[in-house]
């Protein structure tokens, strides 16, 4: 995607990448907030780095890390921010393009649940990523279960996924079933969970040979 970006050469390549970007801008906020911006600040920059993003002809300045949207997008950052004030320079008077929706004004009522700690803006932008990919791939879970009009039976069993769940005699007398019915329906909700997390990450990897890897390490810091 980000290839067709830079080539111009593709149909919708623009707005896939806009998708992502939109899904994916507030571990970009929170290592602006560990690099020691305040919150006006952070929300300036990270919309400035993502208008500058958004414009093509940018992107070639940027190369490619590892085949991940996750490295590419903190690599493309860190340039960004390296040349903030000549980037400032050209935002300001670039105005009125438009932007990318991103909820800044909540952002710092997120941030503030953030973990206090010591832990490096890399580090923070990381975990964070990972987060939000593991609940990326919980709302894909949940949409498929209220399509299939089962949204109480995905309460009861996704509750098991974080180790929440009710005993299996409580929620097989709620769902009126047998204890079997409601021991294969976790297990199948964590298959199912596990595939749309895979399904999340591949939208973000080049290689579908690296998924794997990648699912290990984001569980890993999480």
């Amino acid at each position: 995607m980000i290839r067709s970006a830079r080539a111009k050469d593709e149909p919708g390549s623009a707005e896939a990448l806009a998708a992502l970007c939109e899904a994916y801008w507030y571990p970009l906020y929170v290592f602006v907030r560990r690099m020691g911006k305040d919150a006006d600040e952070a929300g300036d920059l990270t919309q400035g780095y993502f208008l500058r993003l958004m414009e093509r002809d940018w992107l070639d300045n940027v190369r490619q890390e590892a085949g991940k949207f996750r490295s590419f997008l903190l690599a493309s950052l860190k340039h960004y921010l390296a040349n903030e004030r000549r980037e400032a320079a050209a935002l300001k008077r670039g105005g009125g393009r438009p932007l990318l929706s991103l909820d800044l004004d909540a952002a710092e009522d997120r941030y503030r649940h953030e973990p206090v700690d010591d832990e490096t803006p890399e580090r923070a932008y990381e975990r964070r990523w990972a987060l939000e990919v593991i609940e990326r791939a919980r709302t894909r879970l949940r949409d498929e279960f209220e399509a299939a009009g089962k949204p109480r039976h995905h309460a009861l069993f996704a509750a098991h996924l974080s180790g929440t769940g009710r005993p299996y005699a409580e929620i097989a007398a709620e769902l009126e079933t047998s204890e079997a019915a409601v021991k294969m329906g976790v297990s199948r909700i964590r298959r199912q969970f596990g595939k749309a997390l895979r399904e999340e990450i591949a939208d973000t990897i080049d290689d579908p040979a690296e998924i794997d890897a990648e699912v290990k390490y984001l569980l890993t810091i999480v």
